[in-house]
């Protein structure tokens, strides 16, 4: 089931994304890794700024969160993980297809560069990468990012 997460679902938001998040360790840059990948600090940040998390219910617990942020003129996809036990079982697909059903575009996520598997599922869900240098724009303009990250990810488009 697939449902909006609040304020009561913060521990098991940020428990899913610092666990999703292991898999980066060793594939971004070392100076971008945190351990743990996300703080409560962080998490609650993100929220007061308008991400909007939905999560998967399976057996009455949270498996995944993705969550939305509309950002000027357009809708940012943020924080997609699923708990490593539950990953490859389609929940990440489930959640982006919710998300997108609820979206006007243009739609935009970004990602690190070297998180192929990352890159591979948005565009099997109609995601184009931008080129690098509307990227560097798009990332300027709608993240909150240092530069750093900004040369080390892709932003993807929905594809209309």
């Amino acid at each position: 089931m697939i449902r909006p997460c609040t304020e009561a679902d913060t521990a098991a938001i940020l428990e899913i994304v610092n666990d999703g998040a292991r898999a980066y360790k060793g594939i971004i840059p070392v100076d971008r890794w945190h351990d743990p990948y996300m703080s409560l600090d962080y998490l609650l940040n993100e929220i007061a700024s308008g991400v909007a998390f939905s999560g998967y219910e399976q057996d009455g617990q949270l498996v995944g969160v993705m969550g939305i942020q509309p950002v000027q003129d357009v809708l940012l996809i943020r924080h997609a993980y699923v708990r490593t036990t539950a990953q490859k079982t389609g929940i990440g697909a489930r959640l982006l297809e919710h998300l997108k059903q609820q979206a006007l575009p243009p739609v935009l996520v970004g990602t690190w560069a070297d998180a192929l598997w990352a890159i591979r599922f948005y565009e099997k869900h109609g995601f184009r990468i931008t080129h690098p240098t509307e990227k560097n724009e798009l990332l300027r303009r709608y993240w909150n990012v240092p530069e750093r990250q900004i040369e080390t990810s892709v932003v993807l488009k929905l594809a209309l």
